[in-house]
């Protein structure tokens, strides 16, 4: 992984289960049964990783409890310490005192509604958002760095204290730093807030990584 190219006495390690859409339907939350979630960590855990994280959105629209759920989950049965791609955007946002965000996000309007709802419930305010309307999870990886520019310049009109890029499949992390000088504004994209948060489970430091926006330094 490029971000983490300068620390060498860190590793990564990954493994996946198959989610191809995100929807609200039966078969799309269904793709994010603990279950199979949990024996994707225990898969890693046979590499002795210190820090299992779940690089995935899901819980913005499921509910943080799911995560919460699957960290204790994953901690019980490997040891390993356990975040996730939500859990560590909260922690940040809390941390820096992120109030009032935008939000940018690939998904359909009912998904992009659900986030608004659950981040909502725990004290933020959207004030601004932004989506493509896309389902398919593979169709993220093909959004244009254009298109990410657009909407973030977008929701940053309205002054948020930080802006959240939500999905782990949108080439969103190589552009945070040209963005964040372009706008002044602070950008929590959900890869950069997980490896931030595995990286302090770890124990190292993170104002070690360079080159990927603010939250390595704040």
């Amino acid at each position: 992984m490029q971000m983490l190219g300068r620390l060498d006495e860190v590793s990564v390690h990954f493994s996946r289960f198959r989610v191809t859409e995100i929807t609200l339907s039966e078969r799309g939350l269904g793709q994010f049964d603990q279950a199979r979630r949990l024996a994707a960590a225990e898969l890693l855990a046979d590499a002795q990783v210190n820090v299992i994280a779940w690089n995935g959105t899901s819980a913005g629209w499921l509910g943080f409890d799911h995560d919460e759920l699957l960290c204790q989950a994953i901690e019980n049965d490997t040891g390993a310490r356990a975040t996730t791609s939500i859990l560590a955007n909260v922690e940040l946002f809390r941390r820096n005192g992120v109030r009032r965000y935008g939000l940018v996000t690939p998904y359909t309007g009912d998904v992009q509604a659900k986030i608004i709802e659950n981040f909502a419930n725990a004290g933020f305010e959207c004030v601004a958002e932004a989506h493509l309307g896309i389902s398919d999870n593979f169709s993220f990886s093909e959004v244009k760095a254009s298109d990410l520019r657009r909407l973030t310049e977008q929701v940053a009109r309205t002054a948020p204290d930080g802006i959240a890029i939500i999905c782990t499949n949108l080439a969103a992390a190589p552009l945070v730093e040209s963005i964040e000088a372009d706008l002044d504004v602070t950008i929590y994209d959900s890869i950069a807030v997980v490896v931030h948060q595995s990286l302090e489970l770890a124990g190292v430091d993170v104002s070690r990584v360079k080159g990927w926006g603010r939250i390595f330094s704040l």
